[in-house]
């Protein structure tokens, strides 16, 4: 019988899952808070995840040109960014130049802009990338 390391089953989970976005709490019960934080850390530095806010982790994989890790999601910031938002349990909506966008309007939405509902104070954000945040009033 072989004992894995704590890395190597978070590694194995994380190649296993269909989800592009982690939250730290995903492995707790791999390991405790520290040790988590640290192997996740040790991930970030291999190239393996790209940390996109607090306790938030997206699969990573090497740029073709740089060489340097981007997020692996097929829709890139944008769809890591709304994931996030759905594994937090956050109501959100897309922004209203989205919507305008969707609706056939050739006007590309410059930056990724969702409505929340309620409060949400944290910063989902990558390299030069950051998601942009709507108010909705209730």
């Amino acid at each position: 019988m072989t004992t894995q390391t704590l890395e190597s089953r978070i590694r194995d989970k994380i190649r296993k899952s269909r989800r592009m976005v982690f939250l730290r709490d995903d492995f707790a019960a791999l390991g405790g808070y520290d040790q988590v934080g640290r192997v996740l850390r040790q991930l970030e530095a291999q190239g393996r995840l790209v940390r996109i806010g607090k306790g938030l982790y997206a699969k990573a994989r090497p740029n073709r040109i740089t060489g340097k890790p981007m997020i692996a999601a097929p829709g890139g910031f944008d769809q890591a960014a709304k994931e996030a938002l759905n594994r937090l349990g956050v109501q959100w909506e897309p922004a209203s130049a989205e919507k305008a966008y969707q609706a056939g309007r050739t006007q590309i939405p410059a930056r990724v802009m969702v409505k929340v509902k309620g409060p949400f104070h944290r910063q989902i954000a990558y390299g030069k990338y950051r998601l942009g945040i709507e108010r909705v009033s209730a």
